[in-house]
């Protein structure tokens, strides 16, 4: 029907002024019995026919064929029947006259009580109608105080149940937390007495394994220091069994070796033909350094090395070898070497530069530092190496300013960016304007030990290499402050003075203004640096590192203006050593304005107590400090040991300090990876016991001047340490050889050992082991009052 509405608007008017439910009614009883095959038009049809025939004569089954209408009798004979179940009897006249009577006298009844009751007013109607406005007032109290109350009794009941459980909650937690409390100090002593317990047996294992192992050394030991030279030895297999590596992948078998010096290459490929194998790959031969092992190879076998892995090697280190002149020439076999070390080399000449240059034009790194190269190699190099970025001629006097101005010559050394001309003298003003005309694309610049260096020679380096962004200047004491302004048209972003006299605060007024970028500032040794220095560098946005070391005149006024500017959120290293005038105020400043501080100087500061110690504690961030010289005492590392962050602290001539405050310390800090207990004649074995029970990790050990320490405490340490790498045992009096042979079989990464003054430990021992680590310092004399 809404489609016959949409479809024609006069029978949609007529419908909606004449809509009734009888026309619905004849038009849905149409549908439903005959059933038309197109509705729509049959109800367009039925409605057109209505609206002619008008709705006086509208009948319910008026829509409906005539041939399917239904066939009505009269209500006597039809639905008086169907109602009183008479189909089969005849209705009668007499029981129609009964059936009408009573239907009409009923009908009179139910009219006359209507009509009585509407006419006959009720007597004290008001009288009635407020009674019942009263009881239903009072039921409706009744009912709403009945609802609060259950509302309440609901919430109280919520509400107690609520506490109780409240209740019932915290007595379970008091319980537990007084359980936990008698468990841990329980757990806490027993694990204390088990571990004790378990150190001292492990140790003695670990002992007896050393020195069982010690004694089941190899039968056969090579007779050069590569495979080559030793294949017709006697063949090791089935004396050692079968290493479970073999079995890796082959790329973590790489990265396993990699970690491996040369030494240890070579002698892992005398175990086994499959270990052999593993070594050979290539990737362990892109980096070689001969100078862990400049005191044992030959030259032949270098030579015949660099012959085998010419196509692969990327870097060679002859730092400090002394080699002949074949061997240098060798080099050139290795056509993609990239990085060159020649430092240190004897024997190193212009001859043998020049085999080098003509082989291997690729080189990116060179370093010809303290060597006695001349001018001839100043020529060499721009014409070979045209692609150098790198270049050390640190401590070369031998060269000229002429030789500088060689590096313009051919396609000339312009992609340079990093050179040190550290100790080279002999340079004037105008070898390093020749400098400026060959490397205008210098970015970082070392000139060190150059007494002789003065503003000129900067302004005369500056007038073309304006892309500058690193210079260190240490042992330069005529630099002065118009040196640094000259370097105003270069964007730098390190600067480093150390030893320097004539720099003053207007220098660092002149980098607030003009180096807003700069992150790294090295003034150690500055001695005309006051208070207003660190005023002018509180606005520094981006400084991370700042080294006022040796500094004396900066107190704790200079500290505090330079953490209230915004540089303190940013500074990560900061070296105030020997600023004696520092306090335990400038501590707490720092705890409050530096979150991202790791590194901390505090050496020499006399007036630090171990009420700083407990502000430093609150510096989250930090990793290493340096508390040398200062008034700590074992309270103060006790208080230290909270931190549980620190990896390296230096405790040097701290005379209050004693086992104790290391036993506490070493407890606390089970990542603790450095540390420098020199000059603490105090201290005794108990130290070394703690370090070896609770600092395994330990890399850098310093024990100088701790004459009560004896070999049975660096058995302790040798049998648990295993990552040391830096041992100084100087002034330790009562070591001997024993203690050297321990080191040997537990600590296996030892790189530097330092025995100065050691004079119960005999030259044939410290002999043995200096072909063991990569740097050695021994003295057998007696130490100095």
């Amino acid at each position: 029907m809404a489609s016959l509405r949409t479809a024609n608007p006069r029978l949609r008017n007529y419908f909606k002024e004449n809509y009734i439910p009888q026309v619905c009614e004849a038009l849905l009883c149409g549908l439903l019995i005959t059933c038309p095959e197109d509705p729509l038009k049959y109800l367009q049809k039925m409605i057109i026919t209505i609206m002619e025939n008008g709705l006086e004569s509208l009948l319910w089954d008026m829509c409906i064929d005539p041939s399917m209408r239904p066939k009505i009798r009269r209500l006597s004979e039809t639905y008086m029947e169907q109602l009183f179940g008479l189909d089969d009897q005849l209705m009668t006249p007499e029981l129609m006259i009964k059936a009408c009577t009573f239907y009409t006298g009923h009908l009179v009844k139910t009219h006359f009580c209507t009509w009585r009751d509407m006419v006959i007013p009720l007597i004290n109607e008001d009288e009635l109608l407020a009674e019942k406005m009263e009881k239903a007032m009072e039921y409706d109290n009744f009912r709403l105080q009945k609802y609060i109350f259950r509302l309440w009794q609901s919430y109280m009941e919520g509400q107690k149940k609520q506490l109780t459980d409240i209740l019932l909650r915290m007595q379970k937690m008091c319980h537990r937390y007084k359980l936990k409390a008698i468990l841990t100090k329980w757990r806490d002593k027993a694990r204390q007495e088990y571990k004790k317990r378990e150190d001292e047996l492990m140790l003695k294992h670990e002992l007896q394994l050393l020195k069982w192992r010690s004694k089941l050394k190899l039968k056969v030991v090579a007779k050069e220091l590569f495979p080559e030279q030793s294949a017709s030895g006697t063949s090791l297999a089935g004396e050692i069994p079968e290493c479970d590596i073999s079995l890796l992948p082959e790329r973590v078998i790489s990265q396993i070796f990699a970690y491996l010096t040369l030494r240890d290459i070579v002698i892992c490929g005398q175990v086994c033909h499959s270990w052999v194998l593993m070594t050979q790959a290539s990737s362990l031969w892109n980096s070689i350094d001969f100078s862990a092992v400049k005191n044992i190879i030959t030259d032949k076998c270098i030579v015949s090395t660099l012959q085998r892995w010419r196509l692969n090697v990327l870097r060679l280190n002859f730092r400090g070898c002394v080699l002949r002149l074949k061997t240098l020439r060798s080099v050139s076999l290795c056509r993609n070497l990239q990085e060159l070390n020649v430092s240190d080399c004897p024997t190193l000449t212009d001859e043998s530069m020049r085999y080098i240059s003509e082989g291997c034009p690729g080189v990116l790194y060179l370093n010809l530092s303290n060597t006695t190269i001349t001018n001839r190699t100043m020529r060499i190099l721009p014409r070979y190496f045209q692609n150098l970025q790198n270049l050390s001629l640190a401590y070369c006097r031998k060269f000229t300013d002429k030789g500088l101005q060689y590096l313009n010559l051919g396609n000339g050394c312009h992609k340079l960016i990093y050179l040190d001309l550290s100790g080279c003298t002999q340079i004037s003003v105008q070898g390093f304007r020749n400098i400026a005309n060959s490397c205008t694309g210098i970015m970082h610049l070392t000139i060190n030990d150059m007494p002789t260096l003065t503003d000129n020679c900067v302004k005369a380096l500056v007038e073309k290499c304006s892309r500058i962004t690193s210079i260190v200047f240490i042992g330069a004491p005529h630099i002065s402050d118009g040196g640094l302004k000259a370097l105003s048209t270069c964007n730098l972003r390190k600067i480093r003075f150390e030893g320097n006299k004539r720099i003053t605060d207007a220098c660092f007024k002149f980098i607030d203004k003009n180096y807003p970028n700069i992150n790294h500032i090295y003034m150690a040794d500055c001695k005309r640096i006051t208070d207003g220095s660190l005023k002018s560098l509180s606005s520094l946005k981006q400084l991370t590192v700042l080294n006022l070391a040796n500094c004396i005149r900066i107190g704790d006024t200079g500290l505090r203006q330079f953490l209230d500017g915004p540089v303190s959120t940013r500074i990560r290293e900061l070296n105030l050593s020997n600023c004696i005038h520092l306090s335990d105020i400038s501590i707490v400043k720092l705890s409050e304005r530096c979150p991202n501080l790791n590194y901390l100087s505090l050496r020499n500061c006399e007036y630090l107590t171990d009420l700083g110690i407990e502000y430093i504690v609150n510096i989250f961030s930090l990793l290493s400090v340096d508390l040398s010289g200062t008034h700590i005492s074992n309270e103060g590392l006790m208080i230290l040991s909270r931190h549980k962050k620190l990896k390296e602290l230096s405790l040097s001539e701290c005379y209050k300090i004693t086992d104790v405050g290391i036993q506490a310390f070493c407890k606390g800090s089970l990542i603790l990876e450095h540390l420098d207990v020199s000059y603490c004649p105090q201290l005794t074995d108990e130290i070394i016991k703690a370090l070896a029970i609770y600092c395994i990790h330990l890399t850098s050990l310093s024990i100088a001047g701790c004459p009560k320490i004896t070999d049975s405490a660096m058995e302790m340490l040798s049998a648990k340490c295993h990552y040391l790498h830096i041992l100084d045992i100087s002034g330790c009096i009562l070591l001997t050889d024993q203690m050297l042979e321990d080191l040997q079989r537990g600590c296996r990464q030892l790189r530097i050992l330092k025995m100065q003054y050691c004079r119960c430990i005999s030259k044939e021992a410290a002999k043995r082991m200096s072909s063991i680590v990569q740097q050695q310092e021994y003295n057998p004399n007696d130490p100095p009052l």
